[in-house]
């Protein structure tokens, strides 16, 4: 359990700061969603194409600024701190996760 709380803080900070600076993809990841939701279906599969291009753009953001960090750490704590990166992605950021890994 010690290794699970190790880097929360960090994370946090980290996806606040995705949150924060990214709020016009995420906003546009929740109209494309309810825009495939939404769509006939003739149109259905270009639109959930457009929800999936928007969730690869956040998920690269996401995996580069884990990635980064994990950089600065020797190779035991950058595989703990990615695995409770990823574990706080699925939590928070949920369409992101899928692809994270």
């Amino acid at each position: 359990m010690r290794f699970r709380n190790r880097f929360a803080s960090v994370v946090a900070a980290q996806l606040d700061l995705f949150e924060r600076d990214n709020a016009s993809l995420l906003d546009d990841c929740a109209r494309a969603e309810a825009a495939y939701d939404g769509a006939p279906r003739d149109e259905a599969e270009e639109r959930y194409g457009d929800y999936l291009d928007l969730v690869a753009e956040g998920t690269q953001v996401l995996a580069g600024m884990r990635d980064r960090y994990a950089s600065t750490l020797d190779e035991p704590a950058a595989e703990e701190y990615e695995a409770a990166f990823n574990r706080a992605v699925a939590k928070r950021l949920r369409r992101f996760a899928l692809e994270l890994d």
